[in-house]
């Protein structure tokens, strides 16, 4: 019998038992979801989470940019120029950064846990890979499939946190995350720079690489499970389509995207390329002396965390205008010739760039309503595309013009940034 007009409407309009039973069973578990208390500050498990995402922060961002202080080593090793070694980092950013957008819509369907160890454990023997690479573009090619294996951690990381801790510790919170990328980037530079200089580069990468490996085994420990995350299978490429235009009309998000980008494609440059001032005369520094300056780099522990109480206390606007300044005047102290001025500097800008990107990736969070992992998947592609186009590109403005050329390249940037963090403020 065929069914009059209205009444194949009507028909087609009524959903199937199993996709009804399945659309009740999503609404039950996120109303389930919903009546589960945060994560409070102060709490055992509070502290469980902030410390277990503090290892992934350290893991990530050591096996991440490891590499950085060895690319004067891979210009000997291999023979290539200062903007081709910088490839072993950029390639590297480059492929994080897809990986993220990617995994910002394959974690609302994934366990955020068991997500963030896979990506820590492939990347982790990727790097041991690396450190036994018998040639460069081998050596590029681990180094590409290792920043598409990080990916599952940052964004994940970010919504993680977004999702599970109360919004009053989520400052603190975000700040001890991104404390942990600090150290991690400190060890990456620093132990890296004493073994390659007892031992080779070969060995100083094969040993984060396993750091990397205990680091993931003390995440999977301390990290609580996921309370408030419901899971969301079978959604269509229509449906993430909708939700990620949405991001970019959330108002205040576009522009902390675009302090993403200005943040890390400022910080990576100056760190990418001031191993090769202080290799040249009159400097002459080693690899381990130049590692010990690096040491700075655990003044970005101590602002993640700070950086986080005063925007929840201040303002996050604020916050931001007064990390970018801070990089400001670290920039311009690089210019001057004394040693203990160029440290100086590099403090001043490690310190600015931890706590301005505790508080924007934390904002993130806050400005985003629903879909949270691509939100925060969207502002680390920002960034990690910074990292890699004005990284990379920080090498040819060395080679044709010097310390001078990259610190022009930096302050365009912290300009740029420094504009839409005053715009930022008319809408907090």
């Amino acid at each position: 019998m065929t069914l009059p007009p209205q009444s194949q409407r009507t028909a087609s309009a009524v959903p199937s038992p199993s996709a009804a039973s399945a659309g009740s069973a999503a609404s039950a578990r996120a109303t389930a979801a919903s009546n589960v208390p945060y994560l409070e500050r102060g709490s055992r498990a509070y502290w469980r989470a902030s410390v277990a995402l503090l290892f992934a922060g350290y893991a990530t961002f050591s096996l991440l940019y490891c590499v950085q202080p060895l690319l004067p080593s891979f210009s000997e090793a291999f023979n290539v120029t200062p903007a081709q070694s910088s490839l072993s980092l950029s390639l590297s950013t480059a492929a994080l950064a897809l990986a993220i957008f990617v995994a910002g819509f394959v974690s609302e369907g994934w366990s955020r846990h068991k997500l963030m160890t896979l990506s820590l454990t492939v990347s982790s023997v990727l790097t041991i890979g690396v450190s036994v690479a018998p040639h460069w573009h081998q050596l590029l090619v681990l180094r590409m499939l290792e920043g598409l294996a990080l990916g599952g951690v940052p964004a994940v990381a970010m919504a993680y946190l977004a999702e599970e801790v109360h919004p009053d510790g989520l400052g603190l919170a975000m700040g001890l995350y991104v404390g942990g990328t600090a150290i991690g980037g400190m060890a990456g530079r620093v132990i890296t720079g004493v073994v390659a200089d007892l031992f080779s580069w070969r060995v100083a990468i094969g040993t984060i690489g396993v750091l990397g490996l205990l680091s993931m085994l003390a995440f999977r420990a301390l990290l609580p499970p996921s309370r408030h995350f419901v899971p969301r299978r079978g959604l269509g490429f229509a449906h993430h389509r909708t939700l990620l235009l949405r991001q970019f009309t959330r108002p205040g998000l576009p522009l902390l995207f675009l302090l993403g980008f200005v943040l890390m494609g400022s910080f990576v440059t100056l760190y990418n390329y001031i191993g090769y001032r202080l290799l040249a005369p009159p400097y002459r520094l080693n690899q381990t002396e130049i590692g010990a300056i690096f040491i700075v780099y655990l003044t970005g522990v101590v602002a993640s965390p700070w950086s986080g109480r005063m925007a929840d206390t201040f303002g996050r606007a604020r916050v931001l205008i007064a990390s970018l300044l801070l990089m400001m005047f670290g920039l311009a102290l690089t210019m001057l010739h004394p040693l203990a001025a160029i440290a100086t500097g590099i403090a001043c800008v490690t310190f600015g760039f931890f706590a301005g990107h505790s508080v924007a990736s934390g904002w993130v969070g806050r400005l985003a309503k629903d879909a949270k992992g691509q939100a925060a998947a969207l502002y680390l592609l920002a960034y990690y595309i910074g990292s890699s186009l004005v990284g990379s590109y920080g090498g040819h403005v060395w080679a044709g013009h010097g310390w001078n050329g990259v610190v022009g390249l930096v302050g365009v940037l912290l300009v740029i940034g420094l504009i839409a963090a005053k715009r930022l403020r008319g809408r907090e």
